[in-house]
């Protein structure tokens, strides 16, 4: 590797890598998607790898736990947005399900999966709310890291 290389921060265009996502765990959860129907509404994003990652992490355990537990009668509409505001981003998944369980306080529980989620938002600089109103409604805002210079 040459010097004027290592300067080169590798970027995903991800919101072509969310719409494969999305498709994938579609599949590996055998959900149909004209009875769980997907809604994904992502501006044309780069991210570097430093935020990627992590960032793609959080959306795969969030949807994972949306088509494993918001529709036991197997019907129901899943949303995800990523979108640029003012200089952060705002991710949004969210779905019409049955709701997140009253009971579970999602920041301080059991389930490694919601652990994951909360320690990789933290490791994005990010702030994750929950609305249990309507279905369930995560919406995680953040920014992109700074890209570390590998040797």
């Amino acid at each position: 590797m040459t010097l004027s290389h290592r300067h080169i921060c590798p970027n995903i265009q991800f919101d072509d890598y969310i719409e494969r996502l999305i498709s994938e765990l579609f599949y590996s959860y055998n959900i149909r998607k004209d009875r769980v129907k997907p809604s994904i509404e992502v501006e044309e994003v780069r991210l570097n790898i430093e935020t990627a990652v992590p960032c793609g992490l959080i959306i795969s355990e969030l949807v994972s736990n949306c088509l494993k537990h918001a529709f036991p009668d197997g019907e129901g509409e899943l949303n995800l947005s990523l979108k640029i505001v003012d200089d952060k981003y705002e991710l949004i998944i969210s779905d019409n399900g049955i709701g997140f369980p009253k009971e579970l306080d999602f920041e301080n529980t059991e389930s490694l999966g919601l652990q994951l989620v909360n320690s990789l938002v933290k490791q994005i600089d990010g702030d994750i709310k929950l609305d249990k109103s309507h279905g369930t409604k995560f919406t995680i805002i953040f920014k992109e890291l700074k890209y570390q210079d590998r040797i």
